[in-house]
Parts: structure tokens; C-alpha cells; sequence
């Protein structure tokens, strides 16, 4: 049987920038990410990713666009961990002043490209303000290497 982990991944939007949490190493995925986290088993992926907002940043998302998913398959290890996910356009509330998975940036897509971030989500950034929706699907073919397939829907 394959074990099947789900995650969220939301990006917010205001004007032309984007909520990123500087994560530090200690966290794990350390640099510049967006908010998201793990779909507990009584939630859809939406609704995990409104709730993963409000507590890595406490703004409240009111306004969700599903972008795409990004899947990684390791098919030795019966594994599959797949990403949702979301664009938030619209939101309520104000920044935590002491946000538990890092400090918060409002930043450009340029500037954020010159911080430090996860190689995944660097790859992933620009696919959400394309039109329509994405799909990664990632394959492991040996402890150095994957097969990628990126389509555009």
C-alpha cells in the first residue's frame, strides 16, 4: 500500500508583493518560503491551507485560487507526498509580530529571487501567476536523481 502525506503551499498576494516566511534551518526547509503545512486527516486542502495562514501569519484568507499540485513519487518506498497549491488575493487582519515558523517579508518576485530558498519552491514560484493551473510530478530514479514532468493545464 502507498503511503500518501499531503501538504499546502499558499502564496498571498498584495499589489506586487508576496507574504514570505523567512524560515530558519532549525524549522527545516530553511529560507524564503510561503506559508503552508500538513492537510490533517479532517480537512480538504483548502481548508488547510486558510488554517496554515492564519497561524504562520494570522491574516485570515478571503479570496483562494487553486494553482496546481507538485507531487514527489518514490516508487521503491510504496511513498507519495503531494503539495496543493493556492494563491490568496484578498485577505483580513494584520501581520503576527512574532510569527512561530519565522519572521514575515512582503517582497517582489524579483526580490525574493535573491534570497535564499528551497531549489522546489524557487522552481515552483513563477508557475503561480500563470494562467490556469500546474502539475509537477516528480519520480525518484536513484538516491541522486528524479524524474520531473511539469505540465501546464
Amino acid at each position: 500500500m502507498t503511503k500518501t502525506v499531503i501538504y499546502t503551499v499558499c502564496m498571498i498576494q498584495k499589489g506586487e508583493q508576496f507574504l514570505f516566511v523567512h524560515r530558519p534551518a532549525e524549522r527545516g526547509f530553511p529560507g524564503f518560503i510561503a506559508p503552508g503545512g500538513k492537510v490533517e486527516a479532517h480537512e480538504s486542502p483548502s481548508e488547510a491551507a486558510i488554517r496554515e495562514v492564519a497561524e504562520e501569519t494570522g491574516l485570515q484568507v478571503t479570496t483562494l485560487y487553486f494553482k496546481g499540485l507538485d507531487e514527489f513519487v518514490e516508487p521503491t518506498q510504496n511513498y507519495r507526498y503531494m503539495v496543493f497549491n493556492y494563491l490568496a488575493t484578498s485577505f483580513d487582519g494584520v501581520c503576527l509580530a512574532h510569527p512561530p515558523e519565522g519572521s514575515l517579508h512582503w517582497l517582489t518576485l524579483d526580490e525574493v529571487k535573491e534570497q535564499p530558498m528551497q531549489p522546489w519552491f524557487s522552481r515552483r514560484l513563477p508557475l503561480f501567476l500563470q494562467e490556469g493551473t500546474f502539475e509537477i510530478h516528480q519520480i525518484k530514479k536513484n538516491t541522486r536523481s528524479a524524474d520531473v514532468i511539469i505540465r501546464y493545464l
